[in-house]
């Protein structure tokens, strides 16, 4: 159910409707209807719906576009119940202007629906799978894992409720140059808790992590692995390794909420003969040539600053040639959308993946990247760089111990993903309404504390069907209804643009327009129409809010 796209829905009709009438009488001359927008004014002075038809019609039509927007007008057959005047605005928009009386079919629906209320009808029929984290098994998990972590599992349930079919998958990069240094690392590391000669690997991995895993290795194996080749000791090191991290990458996310449908392996690209038979692929259709003794790929024909090494002069495919390859599983296994979340630091990667699809003949629009920037934690107003445990950055687990999962999302998802994040651990800790998170959740625990009020007064909860809506005429009590029929279009609006932060503005509106009613108005008053219609509005705000913050993986408490 969405309110706001039914009565989009029937302007749209009701104006094609006109615009061929216009035509076929020959008032009004054009090929096709353009493809405008019907949208929700910012300024509420400007109607509850414009369309910007006109504007768009004025070059092909010869017309001005007023002109254009008061023939429309002119001859407009709408719904007289929903519409209460229409008006021609500025260069030519078309304003809707509506009676309240819909309004009062929004507690009733949202009441049906429950904890569906937001979500399609139906399916789409579209799979669109969201790749995100992916961190390198190597280490722990830090601020911006955890920042991508929050805005892909938030796409994931936005995109969901939209209609799609989503599958949220986590990349392991367990082959590579990386791997082999982690293997080097780890062998350094038990060599020297074993007091055998180690050297240390130039850029090895020598944080506490590692020194923590080799020690449970050491558990495991003992000084036996002294006994095997270096190259067998590393290898066995690395899979007792690799295992490890990613039952630990497994178990942190779960901390934070997240949990996958699939887990691949990189290693499987290259057993699989994949990385090999993408190589030749591109190489035969033209857009891989040898230079210097490597293998390139010519990114620059799709916008790209440079051309790309896909196989080093060794022999040794790079990191992008997996890429390549594990893009085309991607549509292989019949993704519709895929959406990857990258760091900012992957930024440069975006255009030759594309071109990289393209060249192997996929629709490079399918491919989707949402960059985000960079996060910095404050504390006291000073920036936080360390972990206190590790003495390098600050960990998921270090996040979500001090100030929990659900303000940690909440924060993390609150602004644009290519917008840099400010993390105020100070603020994410603080039980007031200054901390957005406290708020939006303080909404519907306010709500549950009403509820228990009225049952503590032997008050019953009204029948929807029963109830009088109209007597809802305080301006606080319209703003509501209204607000809560955009949360449908809300979620929509986020999944079209892929803008999760889209979810945090919504309920922290929504929470504010209920504080300010609580501040105005009492629930439970006296007169029993009127204290029943509110009931099922409270009722209405509080599915709304729960809704919303389950989107984000967020709590809804109903005591605080």
């Amino acid at each position: 159910m969405n309110f706001i796209e039914d009565i989009k829905q029937h302007f749209r009709e009701a104006i094609d409707k006109t615009l061929e009438d216009l035509k076929n009488r020959q008032e009004l001359a054009f090929l096709a209807v353009p493809d405008y927008a019907i949208e929700v004014p910012r300024e509420r002075n400007h109607g509850d719906f414009a369309a910007n038809v006109a504007m768009l019609m004025a070059r092909e039509a010869r017309m001005a576009p007023r002109k254009i927007a008061e023939l429309i007008t002119s001859h407009l057959s709408v719904d007289q119940s929903l519409v209460q005047k229409i008006e021609v605005a500025g260069a030519g928009f078309i304003n809707f202007y509506l009676n309240k009386d819909w309004l009062y079919t929004v507690p009733p629906g949202i009441l049906a629906l429950g904890d569906d209320y937001g979500k399609a009808a139906r399916k789409n029929g579209k799979r669109v799978q969201v790749e995100f984290v992916s961190a390198n098994p190597t280490g722990d998990l830090h601020m911006g894992n955890a920042r991508g972590g929050a805005i892909g599992d938030t796409l994931a349930n936005i995109l969901d409720a939209s209609g799609y079919e989503v599958e949220k998958e986590f990349y392991i990069n367990d082959a590579g140059n990386q791997i082999e240094l982690f293997g080097a690392s780890l062998e350094a590391r038990y060599l020297e808790l074993l007091g055998e000669p180690f050297t240390m690997p130039d850029s090895g991995y020598a944080g506490q992590d590692v020194i923590d895993t080799v020690k449970e290795a050491l558990n495991e194996f003992g000084d036996c692995l002294l006994e095997l080749s270096s190259e067998d000791r590393r290898r066995k090191l690395t899979g007792f390794a690799l295992e490890r991290r990613i039952e630990y990458i497994k178990d942190t996310l779960g901390r934070f909420g997240i949990e996958y449908d699939v887990w691949f392996n990189e290693s499987s690209l290259y057993e699989s003969g994949e990385v090999d038979a993408v190589m030749e692929e591109l190489f035969n259709k033209g857009y891989i040539y040898e230079k210097e003794g490597a293998k390139w790929f010519k990114s620059t024909l799709f916008k790209d600053e440079k051309d790309e090494v896909v196989i080093r002069n060794n022999g040794i495919p790079t990191y992008f040639a997996a890429d390549i390859a594990y893009h085309r599983n991607k549509f292989r296994r019949g993704f519709d959308w895929v959406i990857n979340v990258w760091g900012a630091d992957h930024h440069g990667h975006v255009a030759r993946m594309k071109g990289a699809m393209e060249a192997l003949g996929y629709d490079p629009s399918r491919l989707d990247v949402v960059i985000m920037q960079l996060v910095r934690l404050y504390r006291g107003g000073e920036i936080v760089r360390m972990s206190k445990r590790t003495g390098t950055l600050v960990t998921l687990d270090e996040l979500v111990d001090e100030v929990g999962r659900d303000a940690a999302r909440f924060f993390f998802v609150m602004r644009s993903p290519d917008s840099h994040l400010d993390f105020d651990l100070e603020l994410a800790k603080k039980e007031g309404q200054e901390n957005p998170v406290y708020y939006a959740q303080y909404a519907h625990a306010r709500i549950c504390s009403i509820l228990r009020q009225s049952q503590a007064q032997g008050i019953d909860l009204p029948r929807v069907e029963a109830a009088n809506l109209h007597v809802l005429t305080e301006p606080e009590e319209l703003e509501l209804l209204r607000k809560l029929a955009e949360f449908p279009e809300e979620i929509m609006a986020a999944a079209r643009t892929l803008a999760p932060q889209r979810i945090p503005h919504y309920v922290l509106e929504l929470a504010g327009l209920l504080h300010s009613f609580y501040n105005h108005h009492r629930v439970l008053v006296d007169d029993t129409e009127l204290r029943d219609a509110r009931l099922i509005l409270m009722q209405a705000v509080k599915i709304t809010v729960k809704n919303a913050l389950t989107m984000l993986g967020v709590t809804a408490p109903e005591r605080m």
